[in-house]
């Protein structure tokens, strides 16, 4: 190898531990400077981690909860849950985690991160087209995701988004997903996919009904079959390793209450079947 070419893989090497260090910096700087935020008015401060396609409804949710809990702030972490999970797992300080499948919290379970847990929320996975394309054939069924209108078709990745694992689970129970798998692009979370729609760059996108509502520049072409798939369930967890386990239990306690519940469903989502809380030992 060159000595030119040494330096410049040492100078990307540099570089690439450079942003890292500023990346750590940076995050913790923030941590520390809300922490003291918190600090300086006299309230706690409690991070939660939280689906993507659940930003509206918790922040209308945190709005009133802030106001009839002055002592305490939220602070959100949006994301797709399994990446969500990965951080609580590398020891992210979370209070607080609610995720848009069963799979990421009985992981935590296994790992002894959870100390308890609810379903809270249910959903449904719909098929959005772009606004402007509109529906150009009707579609019926899942399977007519296969027509030739549909060249690109957005869903989360399926090891990470559980939208992207229920939209896959459907089309392979619809019997189609060897059909599709090379016009799909995989989001990195749920509002990415719809995001590929909304802006055109996909012909299609396989969302939850609570994403395209909020929507202006996409339309639902099909609300997908329920049976296909996974039931679409949000659970919320206190996480064992939290800094400020009564006032995590106080919010969790709120998200289960009537009023919540009654902001989530103005939102579009459903009350789940609630289970038993789930205690982990």
């Amino acid at each position: 190898m060159s000595g030119g070419s040494k330096r410049n893989r040492r100078l990307l090497f540099a570089l690439a531990a450079g942003i890292l260090v500023a990346a750590a910096v940076t995050y913790f700087a923030m941590r520390e400077g809300s922490g003291a935020a918190g600090a300086r008015d006299g309230a706690t401060e409690l991070v939660v981690s939280a689906a993507a396609s659940l930003k509206e409804g918790l922040e209308a949710v945190k709005a009133r909860f802030e106001d009839d809990h002055p002592h305490i702030r939220l602070t959100f972490n949006y994301g797709s849950s399994g990446a969500l999970q990965k951080q609580i797992e590398q020891g992210a300080p979370v209070d607080l985690y609610v995720s848009a499948s069963l799979r990421q919290i009985e992981a935590l379970r296994e790992q002894s991160l959870i100390k308890e847990s609810v379903t809270l929320l249910a959903n449904e996975l719909v098929v959005v087209v772009p606004k402007e394309d509109g529906v150009t054939q009707p579609m019926k069924k899942l399977s007519d995701i296969t027509q030739d209108d549909y060249r690109v078709i957005a869903i989360g990745q399926p090891e990470t988004v559980p939208a992207g694992h229920y939209a896959k689970e459907a089309l392979a129970a619809e019997g189609i997903w060897n059909d599709v798998a090379d016009r799909l692009v995989f989001a990195k979370d749920v509002r990415q996919a719809l995001t590929y729609a909304e802006t055109g760059n996909a012909d299609a996108a396989l969302v939850y009904a609570t994403d395209a509502a909020t929507s202006q520049l996409s339309v639902v072409a099909l609300r997908v079959d329920g049976s296909l798939h996974s039931p679409i369930v949000y659970p919320a967890a206190l996480l064992a390793e939290s800094e400020h386990p009564d006032e995590a239990a106080m919010f969790y306690r709120f998200l289960q209450s009537a009023e919540a519940q009654e902001l989530f469903a103005s939102f579009g989502f459903r009350p789940a079947a609630r289970g038993a809380v789930t205690p982990d030992e």
